[in-house]
Order: structure tokens, then sequence, then C-alpha cells
């Protein structure tokens, strides 16, 4: 397998290649094997799954070649890769098979100056390498060798050149002792294997403390963000870098970093800082350093995956992404209808956007030809801006602009602009990660617009099927609270009835189904309108509940429901409650007395078609009130169910019963942060139901 993998990155002129193996499962990709490259720079890869945004998931996955030939193409088609390797390099991603199986994935990569196109004899020389790696792990496999690493995947040494006699070697270090400025080598990990007496001088440091070692590690001078990138830069690109840094106290060095499949030579000379300044730093003035952007960008990509809606995706990257690149303005933008819509925006007035709000796409307008055509924008100043779009006037006081498209599912989705209250140049290395900030940022809205949709249409659909407003009921005073979740959750599908049965009676209902999205939405309307036509017909709190527990096993929508159903006859000042799985209701006597009503409750409907649900007759005197509340208003996480109810009756038991509206409003406020739907109907019997028409009892 070895030989096979050498062979493949000789043949194709490659500069490094990784090896991965499909785990038993077909779930994931393990890295087994890598050559031309250190393995702690491609870590966060050891373990793949299928479903990842990388390229080799992609190949192994839709078995397909798939090419990236350079760093704008990584930016654009995987930004998570090129989060943390934003380097410039091309690509090959393939799958491994045998005759009958995909068994894993190989990964070439190539200095991104090479031609930007796969030849016909590489394409040729990859297929062939893969199908002879395929040969040799199923040949493994039938002979019961293990495929996956046992810890940590194996480093082929690299191919060194010719080697030297004694002779030899003593003339090559004479020579470089002899130069006037330090040279040293690393291997491919950037542990340092030779030095010269004059780099050791440079340095500070003796040559025997020095070999073997990694330079930031040994050099707490160099232990500086740029050292190690320039040095990952290096290898993966298979281009010469350069950096300058000071040895305390005020000895300025420029290290020139010249690499191979082998490892990488440097060349170490005295410099001076305005050299340091001009010729290496061109970007240092544009704003913080590489490794503070990655770092933020790596925290803006993992918070964006917890962002729910539109304007969490729209916060988190202004909060994250204008730190981090030292820029003072942001707008998110994206069309409908034909026309430019802002989203959202950081750092602009309002009133200013508000004159780029619906303006047509066919308007020659950087924001508008970035979502367009999906091609950033890069203007260091006015003067560049200008010159692309004659029209434009400078109105909103800054200085620089990047207007990035948002890809999500390879089209444009949105626009981000990112402007600077200063000139700015911007980079290549700059452009690259700005282009992978956004194509993460346009994966994040294309998800949080579809959520955003859905919890939308969910809240409309249970807006429609609850009462808009409660029938007016002589001899009953009620009043309804409905309060959605926390932002974050999708809808739920607590509903809540007062139903007029004739003049002397009537009922009421309270309930929650079991999820939180749009199937739960429309059982619960289905829910309510059979408890509902059950009722008009006279049916006792049993018979309603049982009828509506067949409804749902008829159903059968997987989705379980709690209720409570209340019947009052109001002449007679009596009522009875049935339950099915749901909190007891708590009533509230005339004396302010508050009693949880023990009422047996039955199964929580969709369960069992021959559930029985047990009724509780009570009193309910003019005065008392009836709570019928969902969970939300008394669970909380860490607090005893029971101990939160109590303290809902303490509540209930202080508040005024002659205006349920500010009882009502009371109860919600003392809710716990709602992680769940909470829904709250207070029902109380006035002196005007003892009517001629409503006999009373006795």
């Amino acid at each position: 397998m070895d030989s096979a993998l050498v062979d493949v990155v000789r043949r194709s002129n490659a500069s490094g290649a990784l090896l991965y193996v499909l785990s038993p499962e077909g779930n994931a990709l393990w890295l087994t094997v890598l050559t031309g490259a250190p393995r702690e720079t491609f870590a966060p890869w050891t373990r793949v799954a299928l479903t990842d945004p990388i390229p080799v998931a992609d190949a192994v996955r839709e078995r397909r070649l798939v090419w990236i030939s350079g760093q704008e193409a990584m930016a654009r088609q995987y930004p998570r890769p090129a989060l943390v390797l934003p380097y410039d390099f091309a690509l090959a991603a393939a799958p491994i098979s045998s005759e009958t199986a995909v068994l894993g994935g190989l990964v070439l990569l190539w200095p991104g100056s090479r031609p930007p196109q796969l030849s016909q004899h590489e394409r040729g020389v990859i297929h062939a390498g893969c199908r002879r790696l395929g040969n040799t792990l199923q040949e493994a496999a039938d002979r019961g060798d293990p495929l996956l690493p046992a810890d940590q995947p194996r480093t082929l040494p690299p191919q060194t050149g010719r080697s030297l006699s004694p002779a030899e070697s003593r003339e090559v270090s004479a020579f470089l002792d002899r130069l006037p400025e330090g040279a040293c080598a690393l291997d491919l990990n950037g542990r340092i294997t030779f030095i010269t007496q004059a780099a050791a001088d440079l340095v500070g440091v003796d040559t025997a403390d020095l070999l073997g070692a990694l330079p930031w590690e040994v050099l707490p001078w160099m232990d500086v963000p740029q050292v190690e990138d320039r040095y990952r830069a290096a290898l993966v690109s298979r281009q010469s870098q350069v950096f300058t840094v000071v040895r305390p106290p005020d000895v300025w060095l420029t290290f020139e970093l010249y690499p191979d499949s082998s490892g990488i030579s440097v060349r170490i000379r005295r410099s001076e800082p305005a050299e340091d300044a001009q010729a290496t730093h061109p970007e240092a003035p544009a704003g913080p350093g590489r490794a503070t952007v990655l770092y933020h960008l790596m925290h803006l990509a993992a918070t964006l995956t917890e962002a729910v809606g539109a304007q969490d995706v729209i916060e988190q990257t202004a909060d994250q992404l204008l730190p981090a690149l030292g820029a003072q303005g942001m707008v998110v933008m994206t069309a409908e209808d034909g026309r430019l819509k802002i989203l959202g925006h950081r750092g602009y007035s309002a009133e200013l956007l508000d004159s780029f709000t619906d303006v047509p796409l066919s308007s020659d307008l950087p924001g508008v030809r970035v979502l367009s055509t999906g091609v950033p924008g890069f203007f260091a100043n006015f003067a560049e801006l200008q010159r692309v779009y004659p029209s434009t006037m400078h109105e909103d006081g800054m200085a620089a602009w990047a207007f990035l498209p948002l890809i999500a599912s390879g089209r444009p989705v949105g626009s981000l602009l990112l402007a600077y209250n200063r000139p700015h140049i911007f980079a290549p290395s700059e452009r690259a990660v700005l282009t992978s900030l956004a194509g993460l940022v346009g994966q994040a809205l294309d998800r949080a617009r579809l959520y955003d949709a859905k919890h939308d249409l969910a809240h409309r659909l249970q807006s429609a099927l609850l009462p808009h407003t409660l029938p007016d009921i002589p001899g009953l005073k009620v009043a309804a609270r409905y309060l959605p979740a926390a932002r974050g959750l999708g809808i739920g599908g607590d509903f809540y009835d007062l139903i007029r049965l004739d003049e002397c009676t009537a009922a009421a209902t309270i309930g929650d189904v079991q999820g939180h999205d749009v199937d739960a939405a429309a059982l619960m309307g289905q829910v309510r309108t059979a408890v509902h036509a059950h009722a008009t017909v006279g049916a006792p709190p049993d018979h309603v509940l049982a009828a509506a527990n067949r409804l749902l096993i008829d159903l059968d929508p997987g989705l379980f429901t709690s209720c409570v159903y209340a019947h009052f006859d109001l002449g007679r000042q009596r009522a009875c409650v049935a339950t099915a799985g749901h909190p007891p209701p708590l009533l509230r006597h005339a004396d302010g007395r508050t009693e949880l009503l023990r009422v047996s409750p039955g199964l929580l409907l969709g369960i069992d078609p021959d559930a029985l649900y047990p009724t509780l007759e009570f009193t309910m005197p003019a005065g008392s009130v009836l709570a019928l509340y969902t969970d939300g208003l008394v669970e909380a996480p860490g607090v005893d169910l029971d101990d939160a109810t109590m303290a809902l009756a303490g509540l209930l038991e202080d508040a005024d019963p002659t205006d349920l509206d500010a009882m009502a409003d009371m109860l919600i406020r003392h809710a716990p942060a709602p992680s769940d739907d909470i829904a709250l109907l207070l029902i109380s019997p006035q002196l005007a139901a003892s009517t001629p028409a409503c006999p009373s009892e006795g």
C-alpha cells in the first residue's frame, strides 16, 4: 500500500497525499497514511464523517473526482477547510474502490502555482492509482488485516536527494559556514535537523540546544502566530515564504523559507525595522493578524451552527467579524421579488440604508451585482469603487469596501458588505479568508431563513387554529393567555377553548400536543376541533376525551396529546373535570384558599384506544377561579414539578379574583423563562349565573 501511494504521488507530480479508509459502519473515513505533509497540519481531518463538507467526503459519497484548483476555489466551495488552511494549494480527492465496494478515499496536494486544470494524464494516473490502492486494500481485508489505524495515521518518510559521501558532506558544511548569513533545515514537522554556527549566533542559542527542537518552542520570541503560520504556508503551498521578527531587545531577523517534499531550507539574515515594515508586513496596518482573524472566524463558524433565525446569524456575524477584521460597518442583503432587501446591518444608520431597500436587481450597484453574479468585489478606496461604478455617491463616510457573495448550495442567496473607515488593501490571503467567511455566513443564512419561514408558517397556522376571541357567556368571567416558547425552538401544540353549550352550561378545554413543529400545530387544530364537536352534542367530560383519544389513534400521527376538559353547570354552580395526562387544574375558592384538584388522570390521548378518563365533580360558586394551564407555566430545569405547582397555587391565592386579566398577567410574569409554550385559561362563575332560565341546585 505504501509503494502504491508513493507511486501515485510521484507519477502525478503531487507534493503530498492522504489515504483514507472507510469505517466498517460505512459512515466515516479514517486517515491512515500520509506523505509529503505533517500530520499535525491535517489533524482536524483525521476522522471525517461522510456528511462533512470537505472534498474527500464528497468524493467518496458521490463516487466522483473532486478537483480544487487553488485557494480561491477552496474558499468558495469548501469554506470550513479553507479557514483552517488559508494557503494557496490545489487538491484532488477521489474514491478508492475495489471490484465490489468503495473502500476509502485519496487526497492529492499540489502547489497553487500549478495549472488550474488537471490534465488527462494526471486524471489517468489518479484513476489508476485509486484502482491499485483499492485492490491492495481489498486484499488486506480478505486476509483479515486491520485497515483502520490503531492510534495515529502513519507518516511515510520523505524521499531524499542523492546521498553525499563523507568528503562531500564536509565540503557542504564548510561552504555554508563561510557564508555571512545563517542557514538551517527543518523537517516536515518543523524540527531543526541542521543549523550553521552563524545561524545559531544570530538567534543567540547554542547549536546543541537547537537541533531536534521546534524553533517557536526553543526560541520564545519566535512564539508568535506569523512564524508557525508561514511555516505551514510553506509546507502546504510549496511556495517560498518570508517573515521578520525581533530578537529581544532590538535585533531584527528575516527568515526566508524554501520548501520541498523533504522539508524546508531556511536562510537567516539581519534586517532593519523599516525594511521589515515595508517588505514583509504590507498587510499589518490593515487590521489584526491572521491568527486573531482565524480565531474569530473559527469561533464564528461554531456559533453559526447554533444560530436559529436570520437575525441570529446577522447579529453573531457582526459580533465576531467586525472586531476580527477591524471593519466598522456591515450590511447583509438578499433578493426578494426582483428587488434588493436589507436583512440586517451594523455600523450604518437605518435612514441611509432605506434609500437602497427595494431597488431593482437591474440597478448598477455593487451589492446588487455581487448578489446577481456571485463574484466578490474589493475596493481599497473610493476612487477604485467609483472607477467600477461611476454613478456611486460617497454617502456612507467609509473608505474601503468588500462586497462578498453569500453562497449556499452553489447559488448566491445574498450579499455581505464589509466597510472600513480607512483605506484598506485587500491582500490575496485576506480575500480568501473573507470569501470563506461569506460561504459560512451564506450557508447559515440559508438554513436560518428556511427556519424562519417554517417558524412563521407554524405560528400563523397555530394562530389560525386558536380562538381569536372567546365567547361571551353570561355567568362566566374568563381570561386567556398564550405565550410562545423562547426563541430558538419551533412552535408548539398548546391549545385552549371555551365552548358555549346552552343557556345554562359551558365547557372549557386546554391541551398540549407533543412536538414543536408544523405537524404539532396541525394536530392541535384537529384535537381542538374534535373536543369542540363532541362537547357541543352534550357528551360528558370522560366521553369527550375518549372520543378525542380514538380520533388520534385513527389518525396515527406518532404524537401524543395531554388535555383537560371541564364542564360547567352554571345554575347548579357545579363543575366536572377529566384529564388525559395533563397537569391538574387549580381551584381558588371564594375565600382565597387554593387547592389542587386531584382528579385521577387518564392516559395521554393517542396511546390506548380503550383508555378510560375518570371524572371529578366539585362545587364552583361565584367568586371562585378555576385555573387551567399547560406545563410550560410550571416546568423549569432543576425545579421540582410539585414545588412549582404549589408556588403557582400561592400566586393564585394572593391575586385579586375580581380582575382575571391582571391575575393572568401576573401568573405569566412569574413563569420560568419559557422553554415550552405556555397556555393559560382562568374561569370564574359570577352571580349573574343564577337566572330563571337556569335551575339552581336545591
